[in-house]
C-alpha cells in the first residue's frame, strides 16, 4: 500500500471519456460514423443536396454542418439529413416547420446559440420521429423544451437558465438514458417527480444548480447520479436504498455535515465510487464494503474510524476500497489504526495530504 497523492482528475478521467462519448478532446462532436468532428471547414466540397449556407460532405452525405456561420435562422434542411450540426450561431427561434423535411433526423446539435423558450414553437420537434440526441446547451432557456420524440436517448441542456421542468414534459420518453442538466438554476421543488416514468434512465447530472434538498421521484434504474456544487445539507434516511443499480454518486461541494447524513445513507451494495469532497463532514461516513473509490478531501474529519469501512474483518470480510482521499482534513499518519491493513487490504493509494 502506498500513502501518497493521487490526482483526482487522473482517477476519474476514464469515466469522463466514457461518459462524454460524443465529444472530442477539443469539445467537438463525433461525426455520424464515430470520427470526431472538429470543423466543417476541413470536410471538403458539399453534395448537391445541401443548404447553400452549410456543408454536406461526400463522405457523410447524411450529415449537414452549419456551425459557426453566424446564422440567425435555421436554414432549409433537405430530406435525407440524419445529423444536423447548428452549434455556435446566433439562432433565436425554432419554427414549427423547421424540420418538416427531415423526419429521419437522428442528431440535432443546437449548442451555443441564443434560443429562448418563447421563440421555440410548441410542436417544433414533433415531426422528428427518429431523433435520439438533442444537444441544446449554452442558450437562454428558462424551462426544459418539449414535448420531445419518444425515440430520444440523450438530452443535454446544460449552461442555460432553467429554473423549472414543466410536469409531464418528459412523459413517455422510455428510451431516454442520459440527461445533462448541470449549470442551471433548478431547485428541488421544481424537479421533484419530473423524471418519474423514465424507465431506462441511467445517467442524471444535476450539478451546479440551486438544490438544497435531494429531489424526489428519481427512477431506480439510475447508475450515475451527480449533485456536485449545490447547497444540499441533508440526506433523507434510506434515500439511496431504492437505487439497486447505482454505481457512481457525487455530492461534492455541498453543505453536508454529520448530523445531516444518516448512518446507513451510503451503505449501497452496487456503489463503486462516492465523492463527498468539499463538505463539512466531521467523521468518515459508513460505506458498503464493496465501494472502490471514496473521495473525502477538504472536510473537517479528525478521526480515522475503521468501522466506517469494515463491520467485520476476516479472510473473506474486508473493504474493497482502492482509492481513498482524505487530504485537506485533520488526519495524519499517526491517526491511522494499526489494523487498518487488515480491513483496507486492497487499497493501492491513500492520500492524507
Amino acid at each position: 500500500m502506498h500513502l501518497h497523492f493521487i490526482p483526482f482528475f487522473a482517477v476519474l478521467i476514464s469515466g469522463v471519456l466514457c461518459t462524454f462519448y460524443d465529444y472530442g478532446y477539443d469539445g467537438g462532436y463525433a461525426g455520424p460514423e464515430g470520427d470526431y468532428y472538429v470543423s466543417s471547414l476541413s470536410l471538403g466540397p458539399s453534395t448537391a443536396n445541401c443548404a447553400p449556407e452549410c456543408t454536406c460532405p461526400f463522405n457523410y452525405p447524411s450529415a449537414m454542418y452549419c456551425d459557426n456561420r453566424k446564422l440567425k435562422v435555421i436554414p432549409m434542411v433537405p430530406a435525407g439529413i440524419q445529423y444536423l450540426y447548428l452549434q455556435s450561431n446566433m439562432i433565436e427561434a425554432i419554427e414549427e416547420d423547421a424540420f418538416k423535411n427531415v423526419t429521419e433526423l437522428k442528431w440535432l446539435i443546437l449548442d451555443h446559440n441564443q434560443l429562448t423558450n418563447g421563440k421555440i414553437k410548441k410542436n417544433a420537434f414533433s415531426s422528428l420521429k427518429h431523433l435520439v440526441k438533442l444537444y441544446i446547451s449554452f442558450n437562454n432557456l428558462t424551462e426544459l423544451v418539449g414535448p420531445l420524440p419518444k425515440t430520444m436517448d440523450d438530452l443535454r441542456v446544460t449552461n442555460n437558465k432553467i429554473s423549472k421542468i414543466t410536469p409531464n414534459i418528459l412523459e413517455g420518453l422510455e428510451n431516454l438514458t442520459h440527461i445533462h442538466l448541470q449549470y442551471n438554476a433548478l431547485k428541488e421543488d421544481s424537479i421533484s417527480g419530473a423524471f418519474k416514468g423514465l424507465k431506462q434512465l441511467e445517467y442524471l447530472d444535476l450539478s451546479f444548480n440551486e438544490l438544497t434538498k435531494l429531489p424526489k421521484g428519481l427512477p431506480p434504474s439510475i447508475t450515475t447520479l451527480y449533485f456536485d456544487n449545490n447547497k444540499i445539507a441533508n440526506i433523507p434516511d434510506e434515500f439511496f436504498q431504492g437505487f439497486k443499480a447505482l454505481q457512481y454518486l457525487r455530492l461534492s461541494n455541498n453543505k453536508l455535515k454529520d448530523g445531516g447524513v444518516p448512518g446507513n445513507a451510503f451503505n449501497i451494495s452496487s456503489l463503486v465510487e462516492l465523492d463527498l469532497s468539499f463538505n463539512e463532514l466531521g467523521s468518515i461516513p459508513a460505506v458498503n464494503e464493496g465501494l472502490e473509490n471514496l473521495y473525502l478531501q477538504v472536510n473537517k474529519i479528525q478521526k480515522f474510524n475503521l468501522n466506517s469501512f469494515c463491520k467485520i474483518i476476516g479472510p473473506l470480510e474486508y473493504s474493497k476500497i482502492r482509492h481513498l482521499r482524505l487530504d485537506g482534513n485533520n488526519i495524519s499518519r499517526v491517526d491511522l489504526p494499526q489494523d487498518m491493513y487488515s480491513c483496507l487490504r486492497v487499497a493501492s493509494e491513500i492520500d492524507l495530504g
